[in-house]
C-alpha cells in the first residue's frame, strides 16, 4: 500500500514529516548528530536492513539534511554529513530526547543534554527566538501565516474564538 505524500499539503508539519516523519530517517538523524558519517557505522548502530538504509540515506540526501561526500574511490565509498538544514533539526531532536526522558523512561533517562561548558544537565524548551520567553499553552498559540488558505484561517480561527470565550467566562 502506498503511503500518502504530505509534500504538497501547506501544513509546515505535515511538510517537515514528508522530509523526516519515517522513524529511521529521526534515528539516521540522532547518530550523524553523534558522529557517524558511513554506511557501515549507521547499520551497525541501527541494525537497519542495508536496502532500507540506503533509501533512507538517499531520502535524507534528496531533502537537504544529509550531503553525500566521497571517501574512496575504489571501492566506491561515501560518507554522510549534517548540512545546515539537517544541523537545524537539533532542537527536534532534543525536544524528543527530554519528552521521551520525562514520559517513557521510568528506569531513568539513558541520555540527556548537558551544558557544553559545565556539564551540567539541560532541560530543554522551547524559547521565542525574539523576546526570550519560555514558549508554554498560556503565552503562544498557532496563527494562520501570509499563505494560509481559507481552511487553515476559519481552523486557526476557530482556537482564537474559543480562547477569547473562555477569558470572558472566567470569574
Amino acid at each position: 500500500m502506498q503511503r500518502k505524500s504530505f509534500g504538497t499539503m501547506s501544513c509546515p508539519i505535515a511538510r517537515s514529516l514528508e522530509r523526516v516523519g519515517e522513524w529511521w530517517s529521526i534515528l539516521i538523524l540522532r547518530d550523524a548528530f553523534q558522529g557517524l558519517t558511513q554506511f557501515d557505522q549507521f547499520q551497525k548502530s541501527l541494525g537497519i536492513a542495508p536496502n532500507m538504509l540506503a533509501r533512507r540515506l538517499n531520502a535524507l540526501v534528496e531533502n537537504g539534511l544529509l550531503e553525500r561526500r566521497r571517501y574512496c574511490e575504489r571501492p566506491p565509498r561515501d560518507e554522510y554529513v549534517l548540512t545546515e538544514r539537517g544541523r537545524d533539526f537539533r532542537p527536534v531532536l532534543w525536544a524528543l530526547l527530554a519528552w521521551g526522558n520525562r514520559h517513557f523512561a521510568p528506569e531513568g533517562a539513558s541520555v540527556v543534554v548537558v551544558d557544553a561548558e559545565t556539564g551540567r544537565r539541560a532541560d530543554p524548551v522551547l524559547v521565542d527566538r525574539h523576546t526570550g520567553k519560555v514558549m508554554t499553552a498560556a503565552t503562544f498559540r498557532s496563527a494562520p501565516g501570509p499563505a494560509a488558505d481559507a481552511d487553515v484561517r476559519h481552523r486557526l480561527g476557530r482556537h482564537v474564538r474559543a480562547a477569547a470565550q473562555a477569558r470572558r467566562n472566567r470569574p
